[in-house]
């Protein structure tokens, strides 16, 4: 039991202590520079990782939430254990030297830790399945089994998973079909031969980037059309967007692109989803963060907004 304690209430050996925690995680962390082990120990609140490319951000995140399963707000905290006796003290200044033994490391982290995270509460998303293999290989050699239970994925998988969970709020079945590029040319095609819109005049490739784009910067077909102004060239586009996620959700179908759309979608019309998810995640921590778009950071914003604690 852990508990804040007025530094007047604090027993002889509390200083002590609270000085040989830090030394012991700053050694546990040593392979960091004081820099990136400031990152590593700042766990609660917004963070920005700031650094040039092959300086070892993802390094970073990696430790930084091995350190919130190990130790939780360890570091900053001035929490300490009821009793601190004798025997802890000289368990941590062996721990503190290096001295300790593998058998002893396990009670020298339960002494030390405070709130720790549990690994399900953890939320780390990059932009490609590889960073995440990666980045989910290099948590396993770091925590073991323990990091199974963290949610590492890509931005389209994580919200694949929700989809398929709340996705019947918006309509859809948890087992909607996921279509690829090919099938959403054809049903592209389809749409613009019942709209009567010539390849010629405007390119299904030219339609969907479009639509791409209008998701990403969540515009709704009727959004899109109210943002055309007299664009006739827009109009059209509005029209086949319509037509298009009308025989989509007909289908029981989404695209690539929608993955993220209708997640923020789903977030904003079933407030009650969102909390579930705003309180699962206690921190959450997005790689390559620059390369968000408008979709994604709505994303992340509306997840983070109940914890603020994000990590970038």
């Amino acid at each position: 039991m852990f508990f804040e304690r007025d530094v007047g209430e604090m027993p002889n050996n509390t200083g002590e202590f609270l000085k040989l925690r830090r030394k012991i995680m700053e050694r546990d962390f040593s392979r960091m520079n004081d820099m990136q082990r400031e990152a590593v120990f700042c766990t609660e609140g917004p963070l920005l990782i700031l650094a040039g490319a092959g300086s070892g951000k993802t390094t970073v995140l990696i430790n930084r939430i091995a350190n919130m399963v190990k130790y939780g707000k360890a570091y900053e905290s001035t929490q300490t254990p009821d009793v601190i006796s004798d025997d802890d003290m000289a368990l941590l200044n062996a721990a503190a030297a290096g001295k300790a033994s593998p058998e002893q490391l396990s009670r020298v982290v339960s002494l030390c830790a405070v709130d720790p995270c549990p690994a399900w509460r953890l939320l780390a998303i990059t932009f490609t399945n590889k960073a995440a293999g990666e980045l989910k290989e290099r948590l396993s050699r770091m925590l073991g089994q323990d990091s199974g239970e963290i949610q590492a994925s890509t931005f389209h998988s994580f919200c694949a998973r929700i989809l398929r969970r709340d996705g019947d709020q918006l309509g859809y079945s948890n087992h909607f079909t996921i279509y690829d590029t090919d099938d959403s040319i054809r049903l592209m095609k389809d749409c613009m031969k019942s709209l009567n819109i010539a390849d010629k005049t405007l390119g299904h490739k030219a339609i969907l980037s479009e639509i791409g784009r209008a998701k990403d910067k969540m515009l709704a077909p009727d959004e899109y059309l109210a943002s055309a102004q007299g664009d006739y060239r827009k109009k059209l586009i509005a029209a086949a967007y319509s037509k298009y996620q009308g025989r989509l959700k007909e289908a029981d179908a989404m695209d690539f692109d929608d993955l993220l759309f209708q997640t923020v979608i789903l977030f904003r019309k079933a407030p009650g989803v969102l909390e579930r998810y705003q309180k699962r995640f206690r921190y959450i921590m997005v790689d390559e963060y620059q390369d968000t778009n408008h979709a994604q950071y709505v994303m992340i914003k509306l997840l983070a907004q109940k914890s603020g604690n994000l990590c970038v």
